[in-house]
C-alpha cells in the first residue's frame, strides 16, 4: 500500500500510544466515531483542518501522520541542512542518520523548527511594536497616567500644609488616576499576552478575520457544497468577536461563495491537476478573471496542490486588505510592506499580469514565484476615478525547480529586512545580515 494511504493506520497507532478510545478522539476533533473508524482503516482520505486537529490532539506533527515518522525526519533534516547553508552537510546520508540515530534526528528537526518559529515571532513583534496603532495608544495612556500620578504625588510631598479641601481633591485625583493606570496596564498586558491561558485580544478586525480563515484552513466544505449559511458560520466563529470583524468576514465569505459557483471544486481541482497551476489557462477554461482564479487556488484543500500557496490583496494606497501566510515569505500585519513586491508593481500596470521570481532572506534564501495583477474594483463611471486593487499569488520554488534565473530580492518590511544595499529602503533595520 502506498505511504500516503497509511495515514489512517498511523492515526490508529498514535491513538493507541496516547491511550485514547476511538470515541474520545472523535469527540475531541468534532467527528463521529464511525467516520473516524473509516479513517483509521484507510477508507477515507483526510487533510486540511481535520488532519491538523487530529495531529494536535495526538501530539504530533501532521507530517508524521501523512508521511510517517521516518519520512518526516528525513524531510526535516534536509530542510534544516538547506536553510543552514552548510556546504559540508551530508544531505545524501540523511536517511542513514535518521535510521541510526532517530532520537538525535528528532532533536535536530525540533530545534530547527523552534528556531524558525522564534525568528517569525521576532519579525512579528518588531512589526507590531513599530507600527501597531493600538499598542502606541495603550502605551501613551499608561505613560500619561503615570505622569499625572507623579505630578500629584510631588505636590503632596513638596507642599507644606494644604487646605483640607485641596488635600482631599489631590487624594481623590491620586485614587482615580491609579485606578485608571491599573486598568490601562491590565488591558495592555492582555493585548500583548498571546498565551493559550489568556484571552486573545487581537485588536483589529483584520487580525480576527485572518485567525478565522486560518482556523478553517481557508476552506469551507459547506460553502463548497452550496449549503452553507454565511450568518450561521460567522455566528459560530469564536475568532470573530467584533461587529467590524464579522462584517469583513461576511464580505470575504460572500466572495468565496461566488467563486465556488463560477469554479466548482471538483472540476476546478481536475483542471488544476490536468493543466497545472496555469492561472491564465484556468481563467480561460472557466470564463473568469485572474483575481478570481488566484482566490480560488488559495482556497483549495490540502492534497489538490503540490504544496502550500500564499495570497495577498491590497488597495491602491498599499494597505494590506487580506493575507494568507506561507512558510518562508514574511507577510507583515502592521505597517508598510516591502515596496519591491510584485503586488505593488502591478498597481502601476492595471490589468497587466506580472510574474516575478523573488527571494526572501532569512537564515536561508527562499525563492518564490509571485503572480500579480491589479484591477478596478467596481463598475466604471465618468464622474469618479476607478478604485484599484491588486492581488498576488505566492508559490514556493522547491529545490531543483528553478530555471536558473536570478531572483529579485524582496523583504517583509524594512524594519526586519537585513539587506543594507536596497534602494527602496525607508528606514534602518533592527536585524543584521547574519540573522
Amino acid at each position: 500500500m502506498p505511504r500516503d494511504m497509511l495515514t489512517g493506520s498511523r492515526i490508529r497507532e498514535r491513538r493507541a500510544i496516547k491511550g485514547l478510545r476511538q470515541a474520545d478522539l472523535a469527540r475531541q476533533v468534532g467527528i463521529s466515531p464511525s467516520y473516524l473508524n473509516l479513517i483509521e482503516h484507510n477508507r477515507r482520505r483526510i487533510g486540511g483542518k481535520l488532519l491538523v486537529d487530529l495531529a494536535e490532539v495526538l501530539g504530533v506533527e501532521p507530517s508524521m501522520l501523512t508521511e510517517g515518522a521516518e519520512a518526516a525526519l528525513i524531510s526535516g533534516l534536509r530542510e534544516a541542512a538547506a536553510e543552514a547553508g552548510v556546504a559540508m552537510a551530508e544531505t545524501d546520508r540523511a536517511e542513514e542518520f535518521a535510521g541510526r540515530f532517530p532520537g538525535w534526528a528528532e532533536v535536530l528537526v525540533w530545534s530547527h523548527r523552534r528556531i524558525t518559529s522564534l525568528e517569525r515571532t521576532v519579525e512579528t513583534l518588531s512589526d507590531r511594536l513599530t507600527h501597531d496603532p493600538r499598542l502606541a495608544a495603550s502605551l501613551h495612556e499608561v505613560l500619561s497616567t503615570a505622569a499625572a500620578i507623579r505630578s500629584t504625588a510631588s505636590i503632596l510631598a513638596e507642599t507644606g500644609e494644604l487646605e483640607p479641601e485641596w488635600r482631599d481633591r489631590f487624594h481623590r485625583n491620586l485614587n482615580e488616576d491609579s485606578a485608571r493606570l491599573a486598568d490601562s496596564s491590565k488591558a495592555l498586558v492582555n493585548y500583548l499576552d498571546d498565551t493559550e491561558a489568556s484571552a486573545d485580544h487581537r485588536g483589529a478586525p483584520q487580525e480576527e478575520v485572518e485567525a478565522f480563515m486560518a482556523a478553517h484552513g481557508h476552506h469551507f466544505p459547506l460553502l463548497e457544497a452550496g449549503a452553507g449559511d454565511l450568518d450561521a458560520i460567522i455566528a459560530s466563529a469564536p475568532e470573530l468577536t467584533g461587529r467590524a470583524a464579522r462584517q469583513v468576514a461576511r464580505k470575504i465569505l460572500r466572495q468565496y461563495a461566488a467563486d465556488v459557483v463560477a469554479m466548482p471544486l471538483a472540476p476546478f481541482s481536475e483542471a488544476v491537476k490536468a493543466q497545472g497551476l496555469d492561472p491564465l489557462a484556468l481563467a480561460q477554461a472557466f470564463a473568469v478573471d485572474l483575481p478570481a482564479v488566484f482566490r480560488r487556488i488559495a482556497t483549495l484543500p490540502e492534497g489538490v496542490l503540490p504544496g502550500e500557496v500564499g495570497l495577498v490583496i491590497c488597495d491602491a494606497s498599499g494597505s494590506i486588505l487580506f493575507r494568507k501566510a506561507i512558510t518562508g515569505f514574511a507577510l507583515p500585519r502592521h505597517g508598510e510592506a516591502c515596496p519591491l513586491w510584485p503586488l505593488f508593481s502591478a498597481l502601476n500596470r492595471p490589468l497587466v499580469p506580472i510574474r516575478r521570481r523573488v527571494s526572501q532572506l532569512g537564515r536561508a534564501v527562499a525563492e518564490f514565484d509571485c503572480l500579480a495583477i491589479a484591477w478596478p474594483d467596481g463598475p466604471p463611471g465618468f464622474e469618479r476615478d476607478p478604485l484599484y486593487r491588486s492581488i498576488m499569488l505566492i508559490l514556493p520554488v522547491r529545490h531543483g525547480e528553478g530555471d536558473g534565473a536570478t531572483p529579485q530580492p524582496v523583504g517583509g518590511t524594512c524594519r526586519v529586512c537585513p539587506r543594507s544595499d536596497c534602494d527602496a529602503r525607508r528606514e534602518p533595520s533592527i536585524l543584521s545580515e547574519g540573522f
